[in-house]
């Protein structure tokens, strides 16, 4: 009798760990915060540094480009113009 209590102990043990290692790969775990909203508005000159990173569309998550700020992340919209100029200016360098 206690060798099945123990079974079903380190099966259900086996399961939380499991469902909880999921929850992190699904982006509910210590994932950066993804971009719900971006901007089009041309705010090229709070971006700091020479990277960006790219973001795509899986909901609750858009389409992105991130830029570093002084303040932060900035979302951009990746069809804005100044967003394809910047992009293009610092994969040049």
């Amino acid at each position: 009798m206690s060798v099945k209590i123990l079974s079903i102990t380190l099966l259900l043990l086996s399961l939380c760990v499991s469902c909880h290692s999921s929850e992190d790969s699904a982006g509910r775990g210590k994932r950066r915060p993804c971009c719900v909203d971006v901007t089009n508005m041309d705010k090229s000159a709070e971006v700091v540094g020479e990277t960006y990173r790219e973001q795509a569309a899986r909901p609750p998550c858009v389409e992105a480009v991130i830029f570093n700020t002084k303040t932060g992340q900035l979302c951009a919209d990746p069809n804005a113009q100044w967003v394809k100029d910047l992009t293009a200016k610092m994969t040049k360098v």
